[in-house]
């Protein structure tokens, strides 16, 4: 398991936070003739997501006016997409993704597998709360009506959020690994089921060890088994919770790097996973794109992106500069 580096992100709660110099500052800044864009940037990149939220209420105090909306009344594109997603608190912004991923025009599986495969029972169960209450819905109801086959039983087991936590039994794990073995032998929904099962409801500690187990049962690594038996969203599914497991920052640099290479920078999946990791692990992400992919992530997206869209993300990344 990987121990070399601890968890850190790139955003940190400032220091002499003033909320409501804060929110006088944006009211300037938006209210303005013509809006400064760098004055938003660099007050919503530089607060932790808890302090934006006592901004945005300090702001509806002095303005009678709802920060979201004035932001999005004010700034257009991807750059307005970057800097509303930033108010949105974590779980409210895993449920807003969600949502937009099933209801918009075009059903975008890789934002439930990012999200869903990724995210702690703690985590899971926040976001349920806030789907329920941001739409209305209930998040499994609509993954059920949204997806289907065994990507949407996946996709339900784990949305339930009850994997084990913290428990292995090296017995158990011989076993686990064998019935894996024997669902990529037979791949009937039988063994589609059970394959699911054990990946979304066993503990990362016990997956660890199957996954060892599974490389001496079969000489094969579980990922290059999976990509052989399984294809579509499923295989898809089942690859991203294995890499989870293995090293969060290792799959989430990994899609950084499909959506900036593979898919002509994928705006969305960009926006997103910046965000949602900016106070978790963004900061081990950036390391690990380096180590894999040899160019920086402040390099790639400076290549790619322009405008206040390429300082807004920059400003989340937060390259140092031998980044450049």
């Amino acid at each position: 398991m990987y121990c070399g580096d601890y968890i850190q992100g790139t955003i940190f709660p400032a220091p002499n936070f003033n909320p409501v110099i804060d929110a006088q500052m944006l009211g300037g800044a938006l209210q303005g003739i013509g809006c400064e864009k760098d004055m938003v940037i660099d007050i919503l990149t530089q607060r932790c997501n808890a302090q934006r939220l006592m901004i945005a209420e300090a702001y509806r105090e002095m303005y009678g006016r709802d920060l979201i909306m004035d932001l999005k009344e004010n700034l257009s594109h991807h750059f307005k997409d970057i800097m509303v997603g930033l108010m949105y608190p974590p779980a409210s912004y895993d449920a807003h993704e969600l949502w937009h991923a099933m209801k918009g025009a075009d059903m975008e599986e890789n934002c439930l597998i990012d999200i869903l495969a990724s995210r702690s029972n703690g985590e899971i169960f926040q976001m349920k709360e806030a789907y329920l209450m941001q739409y209305n819905n209930d998040l499994q109801q609509d993954i059920y009506s949204e997806t289907s086959g065994h990507f949407r039983d996946t996709l339900m087991n784990l949305a339930q959020g009850t994997r084990e936590e913290g428990y292995a039994d090296p017995a158990m794990a011989v076993q686990d690994a064998m019935v894996l073995w024997e669902a990529c032998q037979q791949k009937t929904g039988e063994h589609k089921n059970m394959i699911q099962m054990i990946l979304c409801n066993k503990s990362y500690q016990q997956l660890w060890m199957v996954f060892q187990e599974f490389q001496n049962i079969s000489g094969q690594d579980i990922v290059d088994a999976i990509n052989e038996c399984y294809d579509g969203f499923f295989q898809e599914l089942l690859v991203a919770i294995v890499l989870c497991v293995r090293d969060k920052p290792s799959y989430f640099a990994y899609r950084l790097y499909n959506a900036i290479h593979e898919y002509g920078f994928h705006n969305k999946t960009v926006i997103r996973i910046l965000i949602a990791r900016s106070e978790i692990d963004l900061m081990n992400i950036r390391r690990r794109y380096k180590e894999r992919y040899g160019k920086s992530l402040f390099h790639d997206i400076k290549h790619f992106a322009s405008g206040h869209y390429e300082t807004a993300l920059l400003a989340i990344c937060a390259g140092d500069a031998e980044d450049y």
